[in-house]
C-alpha cells in the first residue's frame, strides 16, 4: 500500500448535501445538461403540476414560455401550501422545492408520472438561476424566491388576494445548461401525450417569446387512447381499414387498470406505443407482450371460425397480423415493477395475462360484430 493510500481516510471524503449535490452533478438528476436535460427540467415542474390535477387538487395546468427566457407553470385550485397541511397529499411546496425526493408521491395507479426520471421540483430550485414560487391560498399571497438553490429573501406576503392557485416561474441556469432555449414543440409533444393518456387533464401551453408570433396549444382529449390513435393516424396521413377499437378494464389480479385503443391502416408497418403510468416503455414490457398476444390469438381464432384458415393452414404470424396496426396500450398499477436502471421495462408477470385476456375478449367480440371491416382486414393478412 502506498503512503498516499495509507493516509486516505474519512477526512478526504467530500459530502455534498441537498441542493449542492444537484448543482455539482446535474446529469445524475436530469440525464444530461444538454437540450435533453433542459427539457427534462421543464417536465419535472410540469409533471408536478399535472399530478395536482390528477390528484383532484386542481383542474388545469398552464405552461408558458415568457419573453425573458423563463418558464411559468401555473395551476388553479386552492393553492399548494408551503408547509405541510392536512389537505395536502404529500409534503408542502417548501419541502418539494428544497428537499431531495421531497416531491415524490406514491407509486400507486393515481401517481401517473412515476417514470424513469421523475425526481421532483427540487431540481428546478437547484438548477435555475432564479426561481419564484407564488401561492394564493385562503385570501393571502405568499412568495418565496431562490437563486441557484439558495433562498434570497425571507418569505414575503404582499397582501390579500381574491383568487387562488400556485405559480412557479424559473429561469434555467446558463452556467449549468449548454442551452437555455426551450423548444415549444418538444413541450407540446410530451404534454399532449400526457393529456391523451389522462383524459381528465386540461393543459394550455403558450409561447410568448416572440411578440410577433405568439403560439398557444390546448391539450384536452376526453376520448383518451382512442383520440391518441386517431391523432397518430391523422398525423401520418394514413388510410384506415377500420374504426378505432378501444376498451378499458380494471382487473384485481394485477391491481390496476388497462386502457387500449387500436385500428388497422390500409398499409404500413406496425406502430404500437406502450405506456406504464403515462411513461413510454420498451417492447419487452409485459403489457405490450400481452396486447400483441391477445390480438394474434383473437384474429387467428376468428379466421378459423370464418374458414379463412383451414385445418391444414398454419396460424397467421404476429408480423402479418400486426402489419399496419396503430395501437396505444396504457396501464396504471398499484404496485408497478420496473426492470433495469432506466426503469423502461414493466415486469409484472400477471399484467401480461390480464392484458392478453382483455384484448382477446374485446377484439373477438368486435370481429364478430363487424364482418365487412373484418373481411378487408383478413384479406390483406391472408390474400
Amino acid at each position: 500500500m502506498s503512503q498516499e493510500s495509507a493516509q486516505y481516510d474519512a477526512s478526504h471524503i467530500e459530502v455534498l448535501e441537498g441542493l449542492a449535490a444537484v448543482r455539482r452533478r446535474p446529469g445524475m438528476y436530469l440525464g444530461s445538461v444538454s437540450e435533453r436535460g433542459l427539457h427534462q427540467l421543464v417536465f419535472e415542474v410540469g409533471n408536478q403540476a399535472v399530478n395536482e390535477v390528477l390528484g383532484g387538487r386542481a383542474s388545469r395546468v398552464e405552461i408558458t414560455l415568457i419573453p425573458d427566457g423563463g418558464v411559468r407553470v401555473a395551476i388553479d385550485g386552492p393553492g399548494v401550501p408551503f408547509e405541510d397541511a392536512a389537505d395536502l397529499a404529500g409534503p408542502g411546496l417548501g419541502a418539494q422545492l428544497t428537499q431531495i425526493f421531497g416531491g415524490h408521491g406514491t407509486l400507486g395507479r393515481d401517481a401517473a408520472l412515476v417514470g424513469r426520471l421523475h425526481v421532483g421540483l427540487f431540481v428546478a430550485t437547484a438548477l435555475s438561476g432564479r426561481l419564484t414560487a407564488e401561492v394564493r391560498r385562503d385570501g393571502v399571497l405568499e412568495i418565496r424566491e431562490f437563486a441557484r438553490g439558495m433562498a434570497v429573501a425571507p418569505p414575503a406576503g404582499p397582501g390579500p388576494v381574491d383568487d387562488s392557485g400556485t405559480v412557479i416561474t424559473f429561469w434555467p441556469d446558463a452556467d449549468i445548461f449548454e442551452t437555455t432555449e426551450v423548444s415549444f414543440d418538444t413541450l407540446v409533444d410530451r404534454f399532449r401525450e400526457l393529456a391523451f393518456l389522462n383524459r381528465s387533464l386540461d393543459i394550455l401551453l403558450s409561447d410568448e417569446r416572440r411578440s410577433d408570433d405568439p403560439r398557444s396549444v390546448r391539450c384536452r382529449f376526453p376520448g383518451g387512447a382512442r383520440d391518441f390513435v386517431a391523432f397518430l393516424d391523422q398525423r401520418a396521413g394514413a388510410c384506415v381499414d377500420s374504426e378505432v377499437i378501444g376498451f378499458e378494464r380494471e382487473d384485481e389480479r394485477m391491481a390496476g387498470t388497462t386502457e387500449v385503443a387500436f385500428r388497422w391502416r390500409a398499409a404500413g408497418e406496425e406502430h404500437v406505443l406502450a405506456f406504464a403510468h403515462s411513461r413510454p416503455t420498451l417492447a419487452a414490457s409485459t403489457h405490450d407482450l400481452g396486447f400483441r398476444a391477445g390480438v394474434a390469438t383473437a384474429v387467428n381464432a376468428h379466421a378459423r371460425e370464418r374458414r379463412w384458415l383451414t385445418a391444414a393452414d398454419h396460424d397467421l404470424q404476429a408480423s402479418q397480423i400486426l402489419e399496419g396496426l396503430t395501437a396505444v396500450v396504457s396501464v396504471k398499477l398499484d404496485h408497478p415493477e420496473f426492470e433495469g436502471a432506466t426503469r423502461g421495462t414493466l415486469g409484472n408477470a400477471v399484467v401480461r395475462t390480464c392484458v392478453e385476456e382483455a384484448t382477446r375478449e374485446h377484439l373477438g367480440r368486435w370481429l364478430r360484430e363487424h364482418p365487412q371491416q373484418v373481411e378487408a382486414i383478413l384479406r390483406r393478412m391472408h390474400p
